[in-house]
């Protein structure tokens, strides 16, 4: 499968961005790049990257929202493939609103699984796409920050730029 990928720098440090020419297959961080190839790998099989600039006008989208437009991501269509409990949890990812959090287990039961915390950060920790697919919303009980692919500081760095307080 041919995928275009951009590279954009910001605050977080490099982002790399990778679409299908319609959707956003795969948003994560420079340094978690063999994590990336690896689930991307793992949904087509054989994987070319090819370099692009601003695919769809989705790295444009990203920087928007990284200068404050948070409504910037709002129509970024994302395509990730992954288990029927995991397209739940990464749709209710999106229904997180900017500047709120939500624990594994308030996650778990707005998805109608109450019992499914865990189950839910397993998902939330395979979410191929960063930032748009809000899984840096998702926090552990009592408000303690835990668990972020791209690691804790990014995940306390978003949600500061939303306003989060922590």
């Amino acid at each position: 499968m041919k995928l275009q990928i951009d590279r954009i720098e910001s605050p977080l440090g490099s982002i790399l961005l990778v679409t299908d020419g319609v959707s956003l297959c795969a948003l994560d961080f420079a340094g978690y790049e063999t994590r990336m190839i690896c689930l991307l790998q793992k949904r087509y099989s054989s994987v070319e990257l090819m370099d692009a600039i601003d695919p769809q006008g989705f790295s444009s989208k990203i920087r928007t929202y990284l200068a404050g437009d948070y409504s910037s991501l709002d129509n970024i269509p994302v395509n990730a493939s992954g288990t029927d409990f995991q397209q739940l949890v990464w749709q209710g990812l999106q229904t997180i609103p900017v500047g709120t959090t939500l624990s594994y287990g308030e996650l778990a039961t707005k998805l109608g699984k109450p019992t499914a915390a865990r189950a839910v950060g397993m998902a939330n920790s395979l979410n191929p796409i960063a930032i748009v697919v809000p899984c840096h919303r998702v926090i552990g009980a009592k408000a303690k920050l835990t668990g972020y692919a791209g690691g804790l500081d990014r995940k306390q760095w978003l949600l500061k730029h939303e306003g989060v307080r922590i």
